[in-house]
């Protein structure tokens, strides 16, 4: 461990709410560690986000002894030997040290017990397995600070037992690898995760979406995409054939702000409105996140099969029907790095479009009454009014409205 690890370490022990809660569970018989992503990230120099416990106490010494610091408790996987603490705003998941005494894939069962060695030896990978101790020690038992150098996403022990435990790990390990990975995969644990294919049928349509969408947005998401493709394991997940080329244009140049896993996966797997609704069912998506992959989806259609470029008043009457949002995303899909300057200054325009301001109430106190004609008068009015450019001024759109009623 270096000198800046040292001192990142030594400033997270320091944070109130580490320090308090491992003052309280550490110690009079009992032992507790930070362990997993925490570990990793602080020895990584990343942002660390939740902060997991291990403890050899059971989960109701656990919480008694938060109880008697002045912690809030909630047993939220009491099973699995987990309770939640919440220390000045902060949340914890304590987890009493187990091993597993059966699996079926998806899901084990576990027995309680006090070895920290055999405890990261039922985890998945060896970065995920390192431990800290409040007095700022780092555990190692299966080589996690060396392929953590490397930059290495390997399997603890046989790759194949520890899929055959979760096949959830075969995702797990394409995503860490796009997160925190350099230079080819693992050649055993690739191996393994191929011959272990046919259990991702058993998962939970939401397990694999979540997990395919952190992997979407990871900073080499490209590289572990196309070597899922490679190892036919990404055509099963998303049910049809994937656009890599277009997605390895937008996640290798995209500016990182605008990254969003709905539109990596509309990149992917879209081209027409069937594919997101295949997405939707295939991976139980959201509905916010099907309602954009769909209008992406939709406005891909309206921009493709055109012998030219439409122009902006095109995109306005599509922007009408599916949003804004939408059509300027189908249009960086469909330069996939081409035209990039171009593309760029129709989306500029588009997003430049003022608002639309007479609405229904407009119409109805120049005398039509509620029912479908108050529809047909404003899209009328609002085709008219792009058709002219998309004037801003609120008496220039009220003149639009007037004409089209009196068109009727």
């Amino acid at each position: 461990m270096n000198e800046a690890q040292r001192t990142r370490i030594e400033g997270f022990l320091r944070r109130p709410a580490v320090a308090s809660v491992l003052a309280a569970l550490d110690g009079e018989g009992e032992e507790t560690r930070v362990v997993g992503g925490a570990v990793r990230d602080l020895l990584l120099g990343q942002p660390v986000g939740d902060v997991d416990l291990a403890t050899t106490a059971l989960p109701d010494e656990t919480a008694r002894r938060a109880k008697a610091a002045g912690f809030k408790a909630v047993p939220t996987g009491i099973e699995h030997g987990t309770v939640t603490l919440v220390a000045q705003g902060v949340a914890f998941e304590v987890t009493t040290l187990r091993r597993d005494v059966e699996t079926d894939g998806r899901r084990a069962k576990v027995a309680f017990g006090r070895d920290f060695t055999e405890d990261a030896m039922r985890r998945d990978f060896t970065v995920n397995a390192l431990g800290l101790g409040r007095d700022g020690a780092i555990h190692d038992y299966c080589g996690g600070l060396a392929d953590l150098a490397a930059r290495r996403i390997r399997f603890i022990g046989d790759p194949a037992a520890r899929i055959h435990e979760d096949y959830l790990r075969i995702l797990r390990f394409f995503r860490f690898h796009a997160r925190y990975g350099a230079g080819p995969l693992d050649a055993a644990g690739l191996a393994a995760c191929i011959a272990g294919r046919a259990g991702l049928e058993g998962l939970s349509r939401e397990r694999v979406r979540a997990e395919m969408l952190k992997l979407l947005v990871a900073p080499r998401a490209v590289d572990a995409v196309s070597a899922m493709m490679g190892a036919g394991l990404l055509m099963p997940v998303i049910g049809g054939v994937p656009h890599l080329s277009r997605f390895a244009s937008v996640a290798g140049g995209e500016d990182g702000a605008a990254v969003y896993p709905a539109f990596r996966l509309a990149a992917l797997a879209v081209a027409v409105r069937e594919d997101a609704l295949r997405l939707r069912e295939r991976l139980r998506l959201s509905n916010e996140e099907f309602d954009r992959i769909e209008r992406i989806a939709l406005a891909l259609e309206g921009l493709s099969g055109r012998a030219e470029r439409p122009g902006i008043a095109a995109l306005r009457h599509l922007a009408h029907q599916v949003g804004a949002d939408a059509v300027a995303a189908g249009l960086v899909l469909l330069a996939a790095g081409v035209d990039g300057a171009q593309t760029q200054q129709a989306i500029a325009e588009l997003g430049r479009t003022p608002a639309f301001l007479p609405s229904g109430r407009d119409v109805m106190k120049r005398g039509i009454g509620a029912g479908p004609e108050i529809g047909r008068v404003l899209d009328k009015a609002r085709y008219d009014w792009i058709e002219a450019g998309c004037p801003a001024g609120e008496a220039e759109q009220v003149a639009f409205l007037d004409r089209a009623i009196s068109a009727r």
